[in-house]
């Protein structure tokens, strides 16, 4: 559970990357410029050990409307200001902002851009190039990225497998990682600007994700069948 939650947390960070990096505007020095100045500012803060608050809300406010204004997408503004948080104040701001994240800004996130209007003309697009792309890469492209990954660093001695945890289990963690949609659907609502495409590529995302759930159970339950047999 830990090294999915890991992965789940290394990927997000990874797609809000690829999401400055491809889908920004003309890049503008002088907001960036000020947007550094806005981080050190922080960084002065918290070395000064200034108590985290009002001021590094106000900065934070401001630092995503100079990344805004910057070309590089805003995503990054948030992930810049979460490395600008004291450590020790991370458990406590975890359990301060944990409902109105959860109950709040995931649900309005996830059905702002999840909206999709189906039609029946959409369903000859699910078997064409977007579709099926979309599908391999969720549901076949992360166990298999996954599972490499992690045998290149244990045959390394980067890494080593838990305790009680072979190459099954690992596998298993592999096809869960297919399970995560909204970065995927963010991204598509950057990349493709037609909003029939919009459709189509949510709704593959939206079938990789409930594959990977139905391939997961079977996959861990034949495991544990495995196990409970006297053989």
């Amino acid at each position: 559970k830990i090294f999915l939650t890991a992965l789940a947390i290394i990927d997000d960070l990874g797609a809000i990357i690829v999401i400055a990096l491809f889908y920004g505007g003309g890049v503008k020095a002088l907001f960036l410029l000020g947007a550094a100045l806005v981080i050190a500012l922080l960084w002065i803060l918290n070395h000064k050990k200034v108590p985290f608050g009002r001021y590094h809300f106000l900065l934070g406010l401001l630092l995503w409307y100079l990344v805004f204004n910057s070309g590089i997408h805003a995503t990054i503004a948030g992930v810049l200001f979460a490395f600008m948080v004291p450590t020790k104040m991370l458990s406590q701001l975890e359990h301060r902002f944990h409902n109105y994240v959860n109950f709040g800004i995931l649900p309005i996130f996830a059905l702002a851009n999840t909206a999709i209007i189906i039609q029946l003309s959409m369903i000859p697009e699910l078997t064409g190039i977007l579709s099926i792309g979309i599908i391999l890469g969720l549901f076949a492209g992360k166990p298999l990225g996954v599972l490499l990954a992690c045998w290149i660093m244990v045959k390394a001695r980067i890494a080593e497998l838990p305790r009680d945890i072979g190459w099954l289990q690992m596998t298993g963690a592999g096809i869960l990682a297919g399970i995560g949609f909204t970065m995927s659907i963010f991204i598509t609502c950057l990349a493709f600007k037609d909003a029939d495409t919009q459709d189509i590529g949510k709704i593959a995302i939206l079938l990789s994700a409930v594959a990977s759930i139905i391939a997961a159970v079977v996959w861990f339950g034949g495991i544990a069948a495995i196990r409970k047999s006297p053989e």
